[in-house]
């Protein structure tokens, strides 16, 4: 009897060890899923209603452009800036100006050189909050081409839809980066960002 006691007893035990032990292991799995430390979360920036343009100045005449091909993943909550990633890229060989001929041309090496560098990529080093509510400030690096120039410009983000809804701008130099050359086209170069992320 005494025996049968001890049995039941050691089986009682090993049960509940494996039940702690799922469990645990299901508090761990959701922590891993949930992001960067802190449980920050991570979208990726998805094309479906969002834009990338640029926007510059042709013998005194405007020219809009934009990207699509948008890829790389945003890590964001308002609460832990700290944790913030922001690393996203378009296609360059995607660059649109409502002129096939004009954009075959951009992609060419002495413009984006879109078969060599496929991809215009932009990396945060921080994140910080804004002067406002609902302003943050972004500082990192624009790769394009075989060139990395450092960057800072203001962005706002808005809750939408279980993702994020980014807008900012800034503006480059394209001589910096070798586009264009000694084109007559503006050296200075305007790009808007209007960025769904999920």
């Amino acid at each position: 009897m005494i025996m049968k006691k001890i049995f039941l007893f050691f089986v009682v035990v090993a049960s509940w060890s494996r039940g702690f032990s799922q469990s645990s292991g299901a508090v761990n799995g959701a922590a891993q899923n949930s992001g960067g430390a802190n449980g920050t979360a991570q979208f990726a920036p998805v094309d479906a209603g969002s834009s990338v343009k640029f926007h510059i100045r042709n013998f005194g005449f405007g020219v809009t452009g934009a990207f699509t091909g948008l890829s790389g993943k945003i890590q964001f909550d308002p609460a832990h800036l700290g944790d913030a990633v922001i690393d996203v890229s378009v296609d360059a060989s995607t660059v649109n100006t409502d002129n096939s001929m004009r954009d075959e041309h951009l992609r060419r090496p002495d413009y984006f050189d879109a078969q060599k560098y496929p991809r215009i990529r932009l990396v945060s080093a921080t994140v910080s909050q804004g002067s406002k509510k609902g302003v943050f400030l972004f500082s990192g690096k624009l790769m394009l081409k075989n060139h990395v120039k450092e960057l800072s410009f203001p962005f706002t983000a808005a809750a939408e839809g279980g993702g994020y809804h980014f807008k900012g701008g800034f503006s480059i130099n394209r001589k910096e980066f070798e586009v264009g050359g000694t084109s007559t086209i503006s050296d200075n170069l305007d790009v808007e960002l209007d960025v769904i992320a999920k």
